[in-house]
């Protein structure tokens, strides 16, 4: 197979496209990536010389389509995105040009090219939140209620790649994935954020609604069920892909300091920012169902290897630290 990662130099891209050449090592992989202040060359770093690379925008209509000709791509796995909700609040244009318009881009150099599969990497985030004392999941029939910039800009980018199926017949997949964590992921996310700087002896900022919860996905297993999407799923399909594993934030600073062995008083309270969403939950009955996937990472050895990662790898997230262009302690 010929495929092009796009986002490849990111957190969930890069451990894909490590996973795909270690399960399928003759496959000719093209690796696509703007490289912004979350894209990163090292986390590709050791298959370097076995992969193509690109650098570019998803919104740079001829470059990429020149890119799918020239390359001759089959299917393309879209993860390029931005992605954290902090920044959405203070610069929601970029996520909106990249999320939306940069995916509809990308879907029509794929339908000029007619390729095979066109695989978008979605999130739970499109579906709204839920209370924290609710029983009740999201399916892949839930109405999207997004209530954010991020959230808004990746439910667009859905309905866009919903439209090509259904107007031009571009065979497309889409995978709605809850909150993942693991190596390789930038220094502003939650679970690296509070990992490093537990490591430094830094605050950890828990934002003042401490209960909330998210449901947590090793990338591997992600990684696993976007395979199994290519693989076996059906064109026109939606795939929820969760672990049931839900953790508040208050656990996820608890576990980090218990495998640091760093003090409770790291923790500090820092204001909520705007539109923070309560709980998450998706119903992943669908994949697991019909394409057999199960996640395979439990909780307890997942968040203990990613720490241990952190605490191995500071060549590799020290340079990216000063990159993080939000304060998470300074919301008013």
């Amino acid at each position: 197979m010929r495929i092009l990662v796009t986002g490849a130099a990111g957190f969930i891209g890069s451990n894909f496209v490590r996973h795909w050449l270690g399960r399928h090592p003759d496959d000719h992989v093209v690796a696509f990536d703007l490289l912004t202040y979350a894209g990163n060359r090292e986390s590709l770093g050791d298959v370097d010389d076995r992969i193509a690379f690109v650098q570019g925008d998803i919104a740079d209509a001829e470059l990429a389509e020149r890119t799918l000709r020239d390359e001759e791509i089959e299917v393309v796995v879209n993860f390029a995105a931005e992605s954290h909700n902090s920044l959405a609040v203070v610069d929601p244009g970029r996520f909106f040009h990249t999320n939306v318009i940069g995916t509809q881009t990308l879907l029509e150099a794929a339908r000029r090219c007619e390729l095979e599969r066109f695989h978008h990497v979605s999130t739970c985030e499109v579906y709204g939140d839920l209370p924290l004392d609710s029983d009740e999941t999201f399916t892949e029939e839930s109405p999207y209620r997004p209530r954010t910039p991020y959230n808004a800009s990746k439910a667009g980018a859905d309905h866009a790649v919903r439209a090509y199926f259904e107007t031009y017949g571009l065979p497309v997949t889409i995978s709605n994935c809850s909150n993942n964590y693991g190596p390789y992921q930038f220094p502003e996310k939650v679970i690296p954020l509070f990992a490093t700087n537990a490591l430094d002896d830094k605050p950890l900022p828990l934002y003042a609604s401490t209960a909330n919860q998210r449901e947590w996905l090793h990338v591997l297993d992600h990684c696993r069920a976007i395979e199994l999407v290519l693989e076996r799923g059906r064109p026109g399909e939606t795939y929820n892909v969760g672990s049931g594993i839900e953790k508040s934030i208050e656990e996820i600073a608890d576990a980090v300091l218990e495998h640091t062995g760093k003090p409770e008083s790291l923790k500090t309270i820092v204001p909520d920012r705007p539109g923070h969403d309560r709980r998450y939950l998706l119903d992943s009955t669908k994949i697991r169902e019909e394409l057999g996937w199960r996640d395979e990472v439990t909780w307890e050895d997942g968040i203990a290897e990613t720490v241990a990662w952190y605490a191995d790898h500071r060549d590799w997230w020290e340079p990216l630290r000063d990159r993080a262009p939000v304060d998470e302690a300074a919301w008013r």
